[in-house]
Order: C-alpha cells, then sequence, then structure tokens
C-alpha cells in the first residue's frame, strides 16, 4: 500500500526546511474532490474552511495544505492556489479559474529556527513535487519540525512527523479504499491501539526513553493548560474512493476523529488544534458506516507510523533513529 495515493485522483508533495526544521505538505485533488472537516481541537488554525461546509455554494475542493510555522504557515496555500491557477484549475467564475484550497497549520516554532516559516514559494514547491507514488513518511513536510508528548515541555519531548496508511473493505465492498495521512504534533502520546502501550511521548527524564504516561500525570496534577503549552495540533486528510456528497463527506471526517481518539492521549485538548478533513474522489459504492470503521483503522495507524518513522532532530529523540 501506498498510503494516501493509493486513491485515484490523489497526489501528495512535501517541501521541508532541515535547517529551520519546519514544511508543508499538499494534497492534490485536481480533479476535485467532496470535502468535509470536523474540528475537535480548542487551539486550530485554519484557511478557507468554510469551503467544506455543506451550506457553502461551492461543492468540491481542488487541494489540501498542512504547514508548519504556526498561522504564518497559512502563506503556502497561495503558492498551491498559483500552482494550480497556472495549470487552468479552480472554480470557474466567468472571469477566472479560482483554485479552492482549504489549508491548516501546526505549531513547530519551538524547535528549529522559529522566524523561519513555510512560505508562498514553499507552497507551491510542494505543489509541483506532488505525486502519486508511495507518499514520503517520517520528519518531512508539514511533519519536519512536529513532536508529540510535551506536558513537561520540549526537553522531554519525542520526534514525529507525518505518517500515512490504507484500510480497504471486503466482501461485498472489495475494491473500496479508505486512507489517510496525519502529521503527528500532540500535546499528547502516541499509543498503539492494538497493545495499549505508549509508542511515544512525554519521557520521564531528558536522558532515555522511558515514559511518563501524560494522561495519567494530568490526573495526578501536572500543569496541562499552561498558554505556552497551546502549541500542538495533529491534522489529518484522509480519503477515499467512494462517491460522497459534501454532508457524507462531513459525517466520515467525523467518525475518522474517533482513530485519533484511540491513538493519542490526551487528544482533542485545549493544547491542540486537531483537524480532520475527509474527500471523497471517486464513483464507488460503499455503505458510511463501514468507511468510518476503516477511516478510524486508517487514521490510527497513520498516526502510529508518523512517530515509529520519525528521526532524532533539533535536538530530540525519534524512534527512527
Amino acid at each position: 500500500m501506498k498510503g494516501l495515493t493509493d486513491i485515484p485522483g490523489i497526489r501528495v508533495g512535501h517541501a521541508s526546511d532541515y535547517e529551520a526544521l519546519t514544511g508543508c505538505t499538499v494534497i492534490l485533488c485536481e480533479a476535485s474532490a467532496a470535502a468535509g472537516c470536523d474540528i475537535r481541537g480548542a487551539a486550530t488554525g485554519t484557511e478557507e474552511f468554510d469551503l467544506l461546509s455543506p451550506l457553502h455554494l461551492t461543492g468540491r475542493i481542488h487541494a489540501v495544505v498542512l504547514a508548519g510555522g504556526s498561522a504564518f504557515g497559512l502563506e503556502a496555500a497561495s503558492g498551491v492556489r498559483r500552482y494550480l491557477e497556472q495549470k487552468g484549475v479552480g472554480f470557474a467564475t466567468g472571469a477566472a479559474k479560482v483554485p479552492l484550497v482549504v489549508g491548516a497549520i501546526l505549531y513547530d516554532l519551538g524547535i528549529g529556527k522559529p522566524n523561519v516559516r513555510p512560505t508562498r514559494e514553499m507552497g507551491e514547491a510542494a505543489a509541483a513535487a506532488a505525486t502519486s507514488e508511495a507518499v514520503k513518511e517520517g520528519c518531512i513536510g508539514a511533519g519536519t519540525g512536529a513532536t508529540v508528548g510535551k506536558l513537561f515541555g520540549m526537553a522531554r519531548a519525542m520526534k514525529a512527523g507525518i505518517g500515512s496508511a490504507t484500510v480497504a473493505l471486503e466482501g461485498s465492498q472489495a475494491g473500496v479504499l479508505v486512507s489517510a495521512l496525519a502529521a503527528v504534533n500532540a500535546f499528547g502520546d502516541v499509543i498503539d491501539p492494538e497493545s495499549g502501550k505508549i509508542v511515544a511521548g512525554a519521557r520521564r527524564r531528558a536522558a532515555g526513553i522511558e515514559f511518563a504516561d501524560s494522561a495519567r500525570e494530568l490526573k495526578r496534577g501536572a500543569p496541562g493548560g499552561a498558554p505556552k503549552l497551546n502549541q500542538n495540533t495533529t491534522l489529518v486528510v484522509v480519503a477515499t474512493n467512494a462517491r460522497l456528497a459534501k454532508p457524507q463527506a462531513a459525517r466520515l471526517s467525523q467518525m475518522a476523529s474517533a482513530g485519533m481518539a484511540r491513538a493519542i492521549s490526551p487528544v482533542f485538548s485545549m493544547a491542540d488544534g486537531d483537524v480532520v478533513i475527509a474527500l471523497s474522489v471517486g464513483d464507488a459504492r460503499a455503505d458510511l458506516n463501514a468507511l468510518g470503521v476503516a477511516a478510524a483503522e486508517a487514521v490510527a495507524q497513520a498516526i502510529v507510523r508518523g512517530v515509529k518513522l520519525a528521526r532524532s532532530m533539533g535536538g530530540v529523540p525519534g524512534l527512527a533513529g
């Protein structure tokens, strides 16, 4: 499986700055996609999310941009619009075609160089690099500066990044796929849903990898709501080759959020800006409940891959060495 690019019509590209430790990831659906979203975090940074509302005039979008750099990183979406406009992709207005691009950001200013953020040029470069080949994972794109387990600050956090996974439906729905891509930058720890054990997260001490268990420490009174900790967000894009209308895509994004809850603890906190975007780009028929089950599984798998494939960077240890 290739991850999100298992879905025909989806291409993924990354741009990374390994000196500043930031970057962006672009998901292109140039033939357009029905889309919906679910926002569970309390510290979200987004652009053009009204496009995802079932009440909005436009029915489909052309790209999703995930970026580091906090709110500064929203600039990367402008580069994707420019790239798509040059290719003649967009919503026809009569005078011009306007690419419909949704953006979401994560906070990575606490690692690398905080004064260097994803730019319009970086967004355009990521779009130009987009491919239908297997998704590149780990510390790349929007996951370049991603970290997890920040209850005790960066000194005891761990490196994270991009992960992607696909779940296939079976039986009468064989051939239907649901894929997920996650940029994992959680306040909490990442959990293996199968074992229930922490895979990566806040460590007991700066040296070594012995997990503190953030949820348990919060229950014991560890401060988790200080403003300085509102520097996290896990960004997820789910895509399927099943045909969905916008309201159904919105429901799929909500059901997919269950995967985030299985793989991150604590999740949807006051210190996170967690977002799930769902895309439908195919004509296959499938039960929405079945799609939701598969989406949650794909999201959980993608999140776990996002930490398992992350290398040590910026003085923050990663599981991939």
